[in-house]
């Protein structure tokens, strides 16, 4: 048995500030993916991935028992599966701010939700939000607490519009252009990040007057302006407010920058020859990178594994 493949993703913009309402942009990974198999005998890897699966089912089980919970499964189904040796086999790797139990949610609710919205049919943006609803609630079980932006994401295979938390919709963005000079590159930590104490920290710092001001006032503005600025196509502009971000995350948010890395984010803004952000909750995986000229950025960050994106 092998079930459908379901996609990493990249929030490319919005990390954090989604939680207070800024913009976010979401757009699928296809370099990862993970899809359900079943073996007769399975690797130390694979039992782990069973072994979790019984637990989620063992959650599943119980959320839909919870009358607003929007969805039921066929746990008995799940069940058989589980004991006939199911697991999740994935290229997502964990902790990188990509969307690994995101990927699995699409594919446990694709093939064991009962009255699924397909991604066939019109969807409104009601639909994505019962969508999203049923998905932060089924990946809670991962992270303590989940947006469902992730799933979502992944089970559509489209990019995602976040306006604001009860408002997403589907959106196209520019095509690429290979042979552009411009890049958005992803940059190796080298380490795990964990979602929850990071959250944790930004959460903490929000009880703090000063900390909600800038949050409000710089953060969320040069989000909401990236977003605008990407989907336009003005690269101009989305430079202009992607050093903005780099340099408000660097003086604010810098538990969640590895701290072998403060160097070179400030490289990046004091040179310009590339800006680098949060991809995700931060604390390790992934760091996103922004460039006009990649050839200058890889010279820049030589000795570092750069993995391009997306090109323009």
């Amino acid at each position: 048995m092998k079930g459908p493949l379901f996609y990493s993703k990249i929030l490319l913009f919005g990390e954090y500030g989604i939680i207070k309402d800024s913009k976010g942009l979401s757009i699928p990974y296809n370099f990862y993916n993970g899809a359900l198999k079943s073996a007769d005998s399975l690797s130390e890897e694979a039992q782990f991935s069973n072994a979790s699966l019984r637990r989620f089912a063992d959650y599943l089980e119980k959320l839909q028992e919870n009358e607003d919970a929007n969805v039921s499964f066929d746990i008995e189904k799940l069940q058989r599966d589980i004991d006939g040796g199911m697991y999740f086999d994935s290229s997502i790797p964990q902790g990188y701010g990509v969307g690994s139990s995101g990927a699995l949610v699409a594919a446990i609710y694709d093939k064991y939700a009962f009255d699924k919205i397909t991604v066939l049919e019109n969807l409104t943006r009601e639909k994505l939000l019962i969508l999203k609803d049923i998905f932060g609630k089924m990946e809670s079980f991962f992270h303590g607490k989940s947006s469902g932006l992730d799933p979502l994401n992944s089970y559509l295979s489209i990019p995602i519009l976040i306006n604001s938390k009860d408002d997403i919709e589907p959106t196209g963005i520019p095509s690429q252009n290979a042979d552009g000079k411009g890049a958005v590159f992803l940059l190796d930590s080298g380490m795990v990040g964990e979602t929850a104490p990071m959250v944790q920290i930004f959460m903490e710092n929000m009880k703090n007057e000063g900390f909600r001001k800038i949050v409000k006032e710089q953060f969320v503005k040069h989000t909401d302006a990236c977003v605008e600025d990407f989907l336009k196509g003005d690269f101009k502009s989305l430079f202009t407010n992607i050093k903005q971000l780099s340099h408000v995350a660097f003086d604010h948010f810098k538990p969640m920058i590895p701290a072998q890395f403060h160097k070179l984010w400030k490289q990046g803004i004091d040179t310009n020859e590339y800006y680098l952000k949060l991809c995700g909750s931060g604390g390790g995986g992934y760091i996103l990178g922004f460039t006009e000229d990649l050839e200058k950025a890889k010279k820049a960050l030589k000795g570092y594994k750069l993995e391009v994106i997306y090109n323009f």
